[in-house]
């Protein structure tokens, strides 16, 4: 990275796709927002999810009117992942996921009762190593995120309070730590009343390093699909306080590496007109959100650009300087 790109570097910032650095990762690309859409994407990144398959989903606080639909992962889970287990972690904040107990009462109430799902923290805490971190040498993780051989990192792309967006970086960053020390180094500063006292660019990097020691943990055995359906500027955790959905829907996006899908999300969320998207991009822009991707990019995580594979059109290539008249404007029936 040159220093001149460093020097643009900040989490208030988005960076054009001419600015960015590196190599290009493929993304595939679905307008396909149903049951269907989702299996025909999950099999472009579906190969190297072997043996014992964790499926990382946000299944939302109780009643929350935004996640991923129910009978589109029930469809996956049985048409392609019969043994597979839905894994959560305990929430940091008290409210209907915080005890495992009030955690198993909320996935009934949401509909996950179709296959097992893992409470990783339920039997305590498992310390990945964090590679070249700036504030961790390890993360605290549900325990039980290690009796996975691979993951499929299923995620409702949306906004976020403190994130400014919650992609596949947040989903397994937040996700897979654990609800009482792992989110804890991630969210409050030592010695420090406010629970919620890191924001910002650290939150945003203190998120990534987190992710990474999960992306690490399972190598090339994980795969990432964001939805991007449904997208208030509030995350899922709100549940029915989350505000109103604004934004229009865009499709599915898929690849083996996480920070190729969160930039291209965050591109088409861009690419859409200006009243379309502004509630959504200043959220990301206020709370800091680039930094997440920036910050991938130098842990190592993957690439901040792409070659998206459109699987509606005969897997036509649509690379990012036609991707306005490629994928926007998209069918009136996807609105």
């Amino acid at each position: 990275m040159n220093k001149d790109f460093k020097a643009t570097v900040t989490g208030k910032r988005y960076i054009p796709y001419d600015e960015r650095e590196g190599n290009e990762s493929i993304v595939y690309f679905t307008r396909d927002l149903s049951p269907e859409g989702l299996l025909k994407i999950y099999k472009k990144v579906s190969e190297n999810l072997t043996g014992k398959v964790g499926i990382k989903l946000h299944t939302g606080e109780k009643n929350g009117p935004n996640i991923i639909p129910r009978p589109w992962v029930k469809a996956l889970v049985e048409k392609e992942l019969p043994n597979a287990s839905i894994v959560e972690t305990n929430t940091y904040y008290e409210g209907d996921r915080y005890t495992t107990e009030q955690h198993r009462e909320t996935l009934k109430v949401n509909g996950w009762t179709f296959c097992n799902v893992d409470i990783m923290d339920e039997d305590g805490t498992v310390a990945l190593p964090v590679k070249n971190g700036k504030w961790f040498t390890e993360m605290y993780m549900g325990k039980n995120i290690t009796n996975y051989d691979s993951l499929l990192v299923l995620t409702h792309f949306k906004g976020h309070m403190m994130g400014g967006f919650g992609g596949s970086n947040k989903n397994i960053g937040i996700g897979c730590a654990d609800g009482r020390i792992g989110k804890k180094m991630i969210h409050t500063a030592e010695g420090s009343d406010n629970m919620w006292s890191i924001a910002e660019e650290e939150l945003m990097e203190r998120i990534s390093e987190s992710s990474k020691a999960t992306v690490d943990y399972f190598g090339k055995n994980i795969s990432f699909i964001n939805v991007l359906r449904n997208m208030s500027v509030s995350c899922d955790c709100e549940g029915c306080a989350a505000m109103p959905v604004v934004t229009p829907n865009i499709g599915i996006l898929a690849s083996l590496d996480i920070c190729a899908v969160d930039s291209t999300s965050i591109d088409l969320v861009y690419a859409l007109d200006e009243k379309d998207h502004a509630d959504l991009v200043e959220r990301i822009q206020t709370r800091h959100g680039h930094r997440q991707l920036s910050y991938m990019k130098e842990l190592g995580m993957g690439n901040m650009k792409y070659v998206l594979i459109d699987l509606d059109n005969g897997e036509k290539r649509i690379y990012p300087k036609d991707a306005v008249e490629g994928v926007i404007p998209f069918d009136e029936d996807n609105r």
